[in-house]
């Protein structure tokens, strides 16, 4: 193609232009003390709002931020002119209009930016996961200065949904102090009704490799998967999760998470929250106010209750820290694990694969909020956005034409019964469900590990919940070579299979799920473990165990494993309490004791071939230095600018001593 080819289709209107115009009919609501006291940055503001299109004569009211995730164009039929990264975001302009919809009516000026984020599921297997999690703060950093380049903004709304977009969004509110904000959680979308759910058809590949699935059927399933253009995934994934977890926080009006997409209800969620956010504006109720110590523990036990996404243990401190709150530390997540019972049964976890939207049909957070109510285990005096405290809330909620409606259309349209989904305590013991989270420590993760115990599959547990799996292990140094092995038939049943240098400083703590997510809907999955320093996706379930600590790059004893070695894994999936070790190798005649087999695997040199991905990008190797310093995975992998300076000081002082 020439320079001439590309411009031979142009049309002659090209040659109508103008090059002025009149400008807007008006004036600007300029007073005499405007004009002598504002900064010229707030005059300017007006003249780019009257170019706008805005009546001039509306320009001195107070001004509120959308601040949201959107992605892609969408055409006045629905239909894509660009395609979004991920249909979570991509209906999103229809709250953001909704809700600007209501400030305006109420004589506020609504303004719009947009940060939009990638796709987890989109990126799995690919370079492109390694910018996963380190996008998150910069989304966040972002989502700051564009706030703070609306200085006068009386209230900051942020409509957000999925893995990275929600809790980014949810971190920058959380650092408006002195405003009042309010999260719009961008809902859940439809399950197909003859169709796999989003998880689930992530292993087409896996399934089809393994011969449990037709190259027919892949294809069906690939293309059915998602019944609606909006929302989240199916599953109490991380954006699932980081929904119902705004809600625990008080961050979003009650039962807003995992609201079906496009619904008429979904867009009222938007509406209601902006009246919520002028609320909280008239009655001076600032974010300050809400996100307290006692709602960031409420957050994690609604988390707990749910059996979340463990991608929110790095969220929810972040949220924290943001805040100026308390950040929770692993002994915090035990003790509120340990005590709250998991009420639902969803997609990914069970008993039941419900998904999501069921969860919300049967009365989502604030269903679930009244059984932790029972229990005494909710902070009920905590403000919310609603400018009620949460007790109040409840009390509404309890007694509600909307509590009892939404379930009478559940038992209507789907035949199924709200309790079968949010449980009462006393049922979810009858039906065998437990606590969500344990971390399990060892000669192998001696700072500690996750494990999302409660989707460990039943049948491999024994009678005392104690899952033990003692087994050779298989050492991969890249989630590709281990999912290479899965599909071509070299993983077998009894394997661990170890990956290693995949945390922060080796891929940016990538998502291992194309691992977990083929074991779980592989035949033999269930006896096969993973363990890895990375981390997982939400929706991911099995004996997986990651966030292992300290990571193989840091000189942690996992880097020290090899193809061979001895690994024993026991998960008291009652009492949360786990172990991973080493024992020895299989050439060991006798396994040495638990001292000497730690001492043989301390004295061993990492893994020689152990390094950096080759493809990680600088700007990822720089987020995983800043989050090291800053306390690691363990608070959140966060910024902490503190931290951050007094190392640079130190290392600068210390330069300066030796010169």
């Amino acid at each position: 193609m020439s320079v001439r080819s590309i411009f031979a289709d142009e049309s002659h209107d090209i040659y109508t232009v103008r090059t002025h115009a009149d400008g807007p009919d008006g004036e600007l609501p300029l007073t005499a003390e405007m004009l002598i006291n504002r900064p010229s940055g707030d005059l300017f503001g007006m003249t780019m709002n009257a170019g706008m299109g805005w009546s001039p004569d509306e320009l001195d009211r107070d001004g509120i931020l959308l601040l949201s995730t959107l992605g892609g164009l969408r055409g006045e039929d629905g239909k894509p002119i660009a395609l979004a990264l991920h249909q979570g975001h991509y209906e999103l302009d229809i709250q953001m209009k909704a809700a600007a919809e209501v400030i305006k009516a109420n004589r506020a000026l609504p303004y719009a930016v947009y940060v939009s984020d990638p796709c987890d599921g989109r990126t799995q297997g690919t370079t492109g996961m390694f910018d996963s999690l380190p996008y998150r703060n910069d989304a966040s950093m972002v989502m700051r200065r564009l706030i703070r380049s609306l200085p006068d903004a009386k209230a900051v709304i942020g409509v957000a949904s999925c893995d990275k977009g929600l809790p980014a969004t949810m971190m920058a509110l959380a650092a408006q102090h002195d405003k009042p904000t309010v999260l719009v959680p961008g809902g859940a979308t439809l399950p197909a009704k003859d169709g796999e759910d989003n998880g689930k058809v992530q292993t087409i590949g896996a399934r089809f490799a393994n011969g449990e699935l037709s190259l027919q059927d892949a294809r069906r399933a690939g293309c059915k998967a998602c019944a609606s253009s909006g929302g989240g995934c199916q599953f109490l994934g991380t954006a699932g999760t980081s929904q119902v977890v705004a809600e625990g926080l008080g961050l979003a009006i009650p039962h807003s998470a995992l609201a079906p997409s496009g619904e008429p209800v979904w867009q009222e969620i938007a509406r209601a929250s902006a009246r919520a956010a002028l609320n909280l504006c008239k009655k001076g109720i600032t974010t300050r106010e809400i996100l307290t110590d006692k709602a960031i523990e409420n957050a994690m036990t609604v988390h707990a209750a749910f059996g979340g996404s463990t991608n929110l243990l790095l969220h929810i401190p972040a949220i924290a820290h943001q805040a100026g709150c308390h950040v929770p530390t692993v002994d915090d997540w035990i003790r509120i694990n340990k005590r709250v019972p998991r009420l639902v049964s969803v997609l990914p976890n069970g008993p039941v694969y419900h998904p999501t939207v069921n969860a919300f049909m049967a009365g989502g957070v604030p269903e679930v909020m009244l059984h932790l109510r029972s229990l005494g285990l909710l902070h009920e005096d905590v403000m919310t956005v609603t400018g009620s405290t949460l007790k109040e809330n409840l009390d509404w909620w309890e007694h509600s034409e909307r509590r009892q409606r939404f379930k009478q259309l559940l038992r209507d349209q789907e035949q199924i019964d709200a309790d079968e989904v949010i449980m009462s305590p006393q049922r979810a013991r009858e039906r065998g469900l437990t606590s969500t989270i344990t971390f399990p420590v060892g000669n192998i993760a001696p700072e500690g590990s996750v494990i999302k115990s409660t989707a460990i599959d039943p049948s491999v547990i024994d009678d005392q919940g104690i899952y033990y799996h003692k087994g050779v292990a298989k050492v991969y140094l890249s989630e590709k070579t281990a999912i290479y092995d899965i599909k071509h038939d070299k993983i077998k049943a009894g394997d661990i299979l170890v990956i290693i240098g995949v945390g922060p400083s080796g891929t940016g703590m990538e998502e291992t799920y194309q691992v977990t997510s083929a074991l779980k809907h592989l035949s033999y999955g269930k006896h096969v473990s993973l363990i890895t320093d990375a981390r997982f996706s939400g929706v991911s379930t099995g004996a997986c165990i990651g966030h292992v600590g300290p990571e193989a790059l840091a000189g942690g004893p996992i880097s020290k494993l090899r193809t061979g070695d001895i690994i024993e894994i026991k998960i008291d999936c009652r009492e949360l309490q786990g172990e991973v070790n080493f024992l020895g190798t299989r050439n060991d005649e006798k396994l040495p004791s638990r001292e000497e087999a730690t001492a043989i695997l301390n004295a061993r040199p990492s893994h020689q071939d152990l390094l950096p991905d080759p493809e990680l990008p600088d700007d990822t190797r720089l987020w995983a230095m800043l989050q090291a310093v800053s306390g690691g995975t363990w608070t959140g992998c966060v910024y902490d600018v503190n931290k951050i300076g007094a190392a640079l000081n130190d290392y600068m002082n210390n330069t300066l001593k030796q010169k």
